[in-house]
């Protein structure tokens, strides 16, 4: 689950669009029609016409450091992921190590 920072102002519109519309024509449409620019610290809501899907539309300032451009998927693991969506380097975050325990001998 993504937690957004307790000062982040959230804008929700309240009419659905469509959801053919990638984030800059989302961001757009928030800036020419709601009158809030989430280039700038806000975060706006949108909802499809039935209600059953959601697309926010947020801008940090920090960017996103991506996965390289290959064919198929690549596997991540949580602390990536949560770096990746923070706007952090992912590439440096690592799952934590269990130690094991030393055989007796």
């Amino acid at each position: 689950m993504l937690t957004p920072p307790a000062s982040l102002t959230i804008y929700v519109a309240t009419q659905p669009v469509d959801f053919r519309k990638g984030a800059e024509g989302l961001a757009l449409l928030a800036q020419e029609t709601l009158g809030h620019d989430p280039m700038k610290g806000v975060a706006v809501v949108f909802r499809a016409k039935r209600a059953d899907r959601v697309k926010i539309v947020v801008w940090d300032g920090s960017g996103f450091k991506w996965p390289p451009i290959v064919a198929g998927v690549m596997r991540m693991n949580a602390a990536q992921l949560s770096a990746l969506l923070a706007g952090m380097d992912w590439t440096r975050m690592h799952a934590p190590r269990i130690p094991q325990p030393k055989a007796l001998a």
